[in-house]
This record gives structure tokens, C-alpha cells and sequence, in this order.
């Protein structure tokens, strides 16, 4: 199939202003759909941060059955509504074998045009889908360009220029976390009295989102640890490592984050696992986690709409009292 061939109008030569959610995937692939949109002519427009009232609004427009970062992510559409002539919402099913995302995120165009049926909201979509449709990432930003009026010379410069802000930016949270977890290192053996050095292993938009695991890295922040992320972790090293601990796991993410477990295990002191209710990638995940990656103790925390922060800071202070206790060689007598 040609992916150029599937959109033979410019439908959205008219819009110059584009609407980017900031929520799921827009935690990954930030600076790749910020640049293509910037290189084809458009101006990006970015929700707000995650608030309180954004959640509020999300979870509005939500089924109690979706997870809280999709409520989230409706959230953020909502907020962008009348600020941009578009909204960009992507359908990406995989990027290979082994490769996939969560259903949610091959739905997604559906799921926003259904939820705000009836206020002229307009959809910029593409499909990543390479195992069933052959369209892999490339492909499908060239099938955009088209849609937007961009000849094919011109988009495909504009995806490469996007594609290598995207790689520098992967490889500069990798390098500086490299650095960070580096001046760490004990010397001669001993550990005691330096930070704790605490791996957040979660989806990088609940990571890196300030009302989900923005709160438990300044948590540990105050608490005097240094936080390292499961996502900064070289991507392509971090998938490769995830197939010495599941040949089956059919997740891109969540593989990633299970080899920068296995890539840092000996480097760090603690893991917290957090998750936003309810997930069904990470309720697979997070158990073989817990069952299989031995030697360094696991603090496992949901993350939904109901709860407070106060449960949150218990769990956690209590965890990073139990790693001093033992980083002094309490449990070792």
C-alpha cells in the first residue's frame, strides 16, 4: 500500500495552527511531531501542564472503564478546543514485532472524534501500523504531509529533520542520566552516606506528567534521593536487554522499560513502579517485574483520579526509610 496514495486531497492545506494534547505519547515524541509541523509551515500549539481541573474536565468525559491517563489525555483535547485549527491525534498500533502499543493509542482518533462529536473539532491523523498495514513511522508522517498539502521531497526532509530532533533529544536525557547515575558510583566499594539512587519505572507520560509521577520524583527529590528514569534509558539498548526477560512481551514501551531495569539493576538502590489506574499493559508487566527482577527492593504504586497525596507520601517515605536502613547494612547482620 502506498501511503501516499491513500490521501489524494490536501484536506488540511487551510490549517495553519496545531493543536498538540499534552498527555500520552506526546511524552515520547515531543520534539519528532513539534519539528515535522514546524518544517511543513504550521505552528504547534501545546496544551497546558496536567491540573486538577484538567483532570476534572477529562474525567467528564470519560467512561469509568478508561484509564486514567486517557481521561487525562480528553482532558487536554478539551483545553485545546478553540485555541488551534486542528488537533493531531495519531493512531499507532506498532512499529514491529514485538513493537506494539496499547490498544488506546490505535484508537485514539475514534475515541476524540466520538467524545466531541458536535463541537467542530478537526482531526489531523496518520496511521503507524507496520506489521498489519506495512506503514511504519516514516510512511506515515509522508502520508501527512500529504494531507496537509506538502509535496513528498518536502515532507520527507521535514520527517528527517523531525526524526533527528528526536534522537538528540533521546540521547541527551540518556547522556545527562549517564552522568548523573555516574557521579553516584561508590568509591572503593563504599555506599554509605551517598544519595539513594531510586529508578521511577513508569510510561513517560506518567513520569514525567506533574500531577502523576511528577509528584512521587518530588517526593523523592525532598527526600534527598536522586531519581533516575526507566524512559531515559537508551532506548535501542533498553529494548535489546528486554528479550533476555521475555521473548513475548508485546509492548514497545513497556519492553524498553523493562530492559532499563535490567540495563541499571546494579546501579541503583531502589525501583518504584508506578502505574495509572487502571492499565492493562502495566498490570501484566508490573507483576512479572515483581516476580522476576530480584535483589533490589520494589515499591509498587497506582496512580487514579480518587486518591490524595497523602497515602502517596507514606508509601513512599516509608520505602526510602527501609533502603537507608538497609544501605547501613541493617538487614545484611
Amino acid at each position: 500500500m502506498n501511503p501516499l496514495g491513500l490521501f489524494p486531497q490536501p484536506e488540511y492545506a487551510d490549517v495553519a495552527s496545531v493543536g498538540l494534547p499534552r498527555a500520552l505519547l506526546y511524552y515520547r515524541y515531543a520534539a519528532l511531531w513539534q519539528t515535522f509541523f514546524a518544517e511543513i509551515g504550521r505552528t504547534t500549539v501545546v496544551s497546558r501542564p496536567t491540573d486538577r481541573d484538567i483532570l476534572t474536565r477529562g474525567d467528564a468525559l470519560s467512561i469509568d472503564e478508561c484509564c486514567l491517563a486517557s481521561k487525562a489525555y480528553l482532558g487536554h483535547v478539551d483545553d485545546l478546543i478553540g485555541r488551534c485549527d486542528a488537533l493531531f491525534v495519531p493512531s499507532l498500533a506498532n512499529v514491529g514485532r514485538r513493537r506494539g502499543f496499547c490498544t488506546k493509542f490505535q484508537a485514539l482518533p475514534d475515541l476524540v472524534a466520538n467524545t466531541f462529536h458536535g463541537r467542530d473539532v478537526r482531526i489531523a491523523s496518520c496511521l503507524v501500523d507496520e506489521v498489519g498495514e506495512k506503514s511504519g513511522m516514516q510512511d506515515a508522517f509522508l502520508s501527512l504531509g500529504a494531507r496537509f498539502g506538502v509535496g513528498a521531497r518536502d515532507a520527507k526532509h521535514a520527517y528527517k529533520e523531525a526524526l533527528r530532533a528526536q534522537t538528540r533529544a533521546d540521547r541527551a536525557a540518556a547522556h545527562e542520566q549517564e552522568r548523573l547515575l555516574a557521579s553516584l558510583a561508590p568509591s572503593h566499594g563504599q555506599s554509605a552516606g551517598r544519595p539513594l539512587a531510586i529508578l521511577l519505572v513508569a510510561h513517560p507520560y506518567v513520569a514525567h506528567d506533574p500531577c502523576f509521577g511528577g509528584q512521587i520524583a518530588e517526593l523523592l527529590d525532598g527526600m534527598g534521593c536522586v531519581v533516575a528514569f526507566a524512559d531515559e534509558c537508551d532506548h535501542d539498548e533498553a529494548l535489546r536487554a528486554s528479550f533476555d526477560f521475555s521473548e513475548t512481551l508485546p509492548w514497545l514501551v513497556n519492553r524498553e522499560l523493562v530492559g532499563a531495569i535490567t540495563l541499571l539493576h546494579d546501579r541503583i538502590d531502589g525501583i518504584v513502579l508506578a502505574s495509572a489506574f487502571p492499565c492493562g499493559p502495566d498490570s501484566m508487566t508490573d507483576d512479572a517485574i515483581l516476580r522476576c527482577i530480584q535483589g533490589k527492593p520494589i515499591l509498587n504504586l497506582t496512580i487514579d483520579a480518587q486518591s490524595g497525596t497523602a497515602g502517596l507520601e507514606t508509601r513512599v517515605e516509608s520505602f526510602v526509610d527501609i533502603l537507608r536502613y538497609q544501605q547501613k547494612g541493617g538487614y545484611a547482620r
